[in-house]
């Protein structure tokens, strides 16, 4: 990658895509070097969809999420980011977006560890796989407490 070429950064969330922190790892992101940040957010497949037929799960759920964070993360990175909607498994989101497009790294938002499915996956390590660094943020407990 040449100087001059911004660097292509996959940002993969779901409930976490508007957080405090995503948008804080985004901003440190982009005063490093320059740099352009795609949104990524699986769809999610409830209940037995999970099993039977995710692929053919609805993406309003996933609509609504772009349409908040993508003004927020614009905001911290100083550049208009892009979003996509992908695979309602998350590797899979990430291997499709990689197919489909150039990216020199990952920025991967969870929840927080207790409440993490992607974390107790070992998401990262497997998108690591691909031959790219990723960055995780955890998001803070206290924004996902219940009650």
């Amino acid at each position: 990658m040449e100087s001059s070429t911004p660097a292509r950064v996959l940002v993969v969330a779901h409930r976490t895509a508007a957080t405090a922190g995503l948008r804080e790892a985004v901003r440190v992101r982009a005063l490093q070097s320059p740099a352009t940040f795609t949104l990524l957010v699986p769809r999610h497949a409830r209940g037995l969809h999970r099993v039977v037929d995710p692929e053919d799960q609805d993406d309003t759920e996933a609509r609504s999420v772009l349409e908040l964070a993508i003004p927020l993360l614009s905001a911290a990175a100083g550049t208009p980011v892009a979003g996509v909607i992908g695979d309602p498994v998350p590797l899979t989101a990430i291997e499709d977006a990689l197919n489909s497009g150039t990216y020199d790294e990952i920025i991967m938002s969870t929840l927080p560890t207790r409440l993490s499915r992607w974390l107790s996956l070992d998401l990262p390590s497997k998108a690591a796989a691909f031959g790219l660094p990723v960055t995780t943020v955890t998001a803070d407990e206290e924004a996902f407490a219940v009650g």
